[in-house]
């Protein structure tokens, strides 16, 4: 029997830059171990979460971000957590991205996602990436 876990709200940004997509690698001291993931995080009491993404997005990569559209949501269990992730559209305002937790960053197009780990909770999201962007353009 599975063991029932409250549901943490966590979101994500889409950040596009001409025909890639930005990806960030996870720390080795952290759950998911140096899979690649979407910028962002959790959603923290009384705050919006386009709000939590602005605010992890500067935290994570010392970036200013415009925050669209949300492009999809995902509920996915973990041994251990079960994470409700949204995924926004965003685009960069300000600043270059910076290593300032994770182990590496990198541009990717729809046609390179093979090419990289992930995070399980992301499978859907890469999934409607490259049926939504065969073409590798940009949002």
């Amino acid at each position: 029997m599975q063991k029932a876990y409250r549901t943490v709200e966590v979101v994500a940004a889409l950040i596009w830059q001409d025909d890639r997509f930005l990806i960030c690698r996870r720390p080795p001291n952290k759950g998911n171990p140096l899979l690649w993931e979407f910028v962002g995080g959790k959603v923290e009491a009384e705050e919006s979460k386009e709000a939590a993404l602005i605010r992890e997005c500067r935290e994570e990569l010392n970036i200013e971000i415009a925050v669209g559209d949300a492009y999809a949501e995902k509920t996915h269990t973990y041994p251990d957590a079960t994470v409700h992730l949204t995924f926004f559209r965003a685009r960069i305002v300000g600043g270059i991205p910076q290593m300032r937790e994770h182990m590496g960053v990198c541009w990717i197009t729809p046609a390179e996602i093979g090419q990289y780990d992930f995070c399980p909770a992301d499978a859907d999201i890469l999934q409607k990436i490259r049926a939504d962007y065969p073409s590798e353009k940009t949002i």
